[in-house]
């Protein structure tokens, strides 16, 4: 019997044997034919009043929603997430122990992550980890002053976090702004980062329109870390540098920042950039040109990679700077127009013209002699998406967002903030639902989600506008593997009224 089969391996293996050249093409077990353009809710639960249900992070091994929670005491909620449609608070994590408010959560492979500022905002901020299922800390890290922001790298072996740095109301401190990199494998090994190995490149990023401004303009202590988003192999980081428009690229093994990515300024005069820079003009949403340039100034940042490609997406709020020893903001109506640059400057400063936008008063001014050749308001009303490696500008939604606003419905527009920064997208994250990749937009002022279909990041499509909680400050995308239904959900938290909200979109 053995001769016999060596005969026959020795006879195919000498002749050849002819393979089966079908090949039977793969199917993902995981995946469900989703429609992204449907998503509508499911599920709701209410955790507090203001300060509540700012930020989510959910663990898929023990279905458990983490929630920020500063409403009343400073705490992290637990949420029984294993049925969204009947959501409750099982426990709480109290953040006595570490310092002040809880500013962000993630989670990773059973860990939970929470960025902690001091009850002194100036003095350095604590990371937190905890097990996911037991709740029990497991590891106490110092970092940078006023950490806002957390996330762990894909591979789950460091987490970032964004140190915003803020100076207290006198100017009197103004620590660093920095980025904490911490080594998960290494017992938590922390390295915290300045802007000081930038110093050099300070007048070409203000030439690009980069924005060091403030008591003292000192470079260090003026830049403020907001977000930070990961890329797919752990190896690089992107975080926005909110106050001074721009995006700052780090190389997260040798810990240093490779680039800072001016990001310059949008101009209200052209066709699609239209805004309604008034809230006294007796009209809901008059989008016109206008004479006013906005400073991008994002706060969230999301990561797409396409074709090598980083796609860095940007929610361009903008923020200003509002201490009792400096603030930037004055309406235009009280500001000095130059009359060669403005030549109908009186009408301009009408209150239903652009008399009550809000700008800021330290750019403008470009030949020093105290009048205002330019106007910059804050933020884009806008999401813009990036090239990561080149600091490119690939898209921007110009006025999009106001205008799918005023035709979603009455009260989602909210003409009141139509002086200051419109709709104020804050919030942003990428996903893939069914075969698209989408972007999804948390709006602040207008209390609404917007979802668009970036498959194509040069051509985003919309898709959907709906309302979610008072100030969504969060938005999650839970992908259908990982989901207690198997199906996508995306979790809308808001930070005025403590709500948590959850959506799922129809399946084919």
């Amino acid at each position: 019997m053995k001769k016999t089969l060596l005969a026959i391996a020795l006879s195919a293996a000498f002749f050849g044997c002819k393979k089966n050249t079908t090949e039977v093409p793969f199917i993902d077990p995981t995946f469900v034919n989703e429609d992204p353009s449907t998503f509508a809710e499911i599920g709701s639960i209410d955790i507090g009043d203001v300060g509540a249900a700012e930020i989510t992070a959910f663990d898929p091994a023990t279905k458990r929603l983490f929630v920020v929670n500063n409403s009343t005491v400073n705490k992290i909620d637990v949420i029984d997430f294993a049925d969204p449609t009947k959501m409750t608070v099982i426990n709480s994590i109290s953040m006595a122990p570490y310092g002040g408010a809880v500013n962000s959560v993630a989670v990773s492979n059973g860990k939970l992550a929470a960025a902690i500022e001091s009850t002194n905002k100036q003095a350095d901020g604590k990371v937190a980890v905890f097990n996911t299922n037991d709740l029990k800390e497991v590891k106490v890290i110092t970092v940078g002053a006023l950490p806002d922001m957390i996330t762990y790298s894909p591979d789950g072996k460091y987490i970032m976090t964004a140190n915003e740095g803020e100076p207290n109301d006198t100017y009197a401190n103004d620590p660093a702004g920095t980025v904490s990199i911490i080594t998960v494998d290494q017992n938590y090994a922390v390295t915290t980062i300045d802007f000081s190995s930038m110093v050099g490149q300070r007048a070409a990023l203000i030439a690009g329109g980069f924005r060091i401004f403030g008591i003292g303009n000192d470079f260090v202590k003026d830049i403020e870390p907001e977000y930070v988003t990961i890329s797919a192999d752990s190896k690089t980081a992107w975080v926005t540098l909110q106050e001074n428009n721009g995006i700052a690229k780090i190389d997260i093994a040798s810990k240093t920042i490779t680039n800072i990515f001016p990001l310059g300024f949008k101009d209200y005069n052209v066709a699609g950039n239209e805004i309604d820079p008034s809230d006294r003009d007796n009209a809901v949403g008059l989008l016109a040109k206008w004479p006013v340039k906005g400073i991008y100034m994002p706060d969230a940042i999301a990561l797409l990679e396409k074709g090598g490609v980083p796609y860095m997406f940007t929610a361009n709020e903008g923020d200003a700077r509002e201490y009792s020893a400096f603030a930037e903001v004055a309406r235009v109506k009280d500001l000095r127009l130059d009359a060669t640059a403005f030549p109908t400057g009186t009408a301009l400063k009408a209150d239903a013209q652009i008399g009550r936008l809000n700008v800021t008063t330290t750019l403008g001014d470009t030949d020093g002699d105290g009048d205002y050749d330019a106007l910059y308001s804050l933020g884009a009303r806008s999401f813009s998406i990036w090239n990561g490696l080149t600091g490119k500008r690939i898209f921007d939604s110009q006025n999009d967002l106001d205008i799918k606003a005023l035709a979603t419905g009455p009260g989602v527009y909210d003409d009141t903030r139509s002086d200051d920064k419109s709709v104020e997208p804050e919030g942003i994250t990428i996903g893939k639902v069914g075969n698209k990749d989408i972007a999804v937009i948390g709006m602040e002022r207008a209390d609404a989600v917007a979802v668009y279909d970036v498959t194509n990041p040069a051509r985003p499509t919309f898709l959907q506008m709906f309302k979610c909680g008072d100030a969504p400050e969060g938005v999650l995308l839970i992908p259908a593997k990982d989901s207690p239904t198997k199906k996508s959900l995306l979790i809308v938290s808001s930070e005025n009224d403590g709500l948590v909200k959850v959506y799922t979109p129809k399946t084919f």
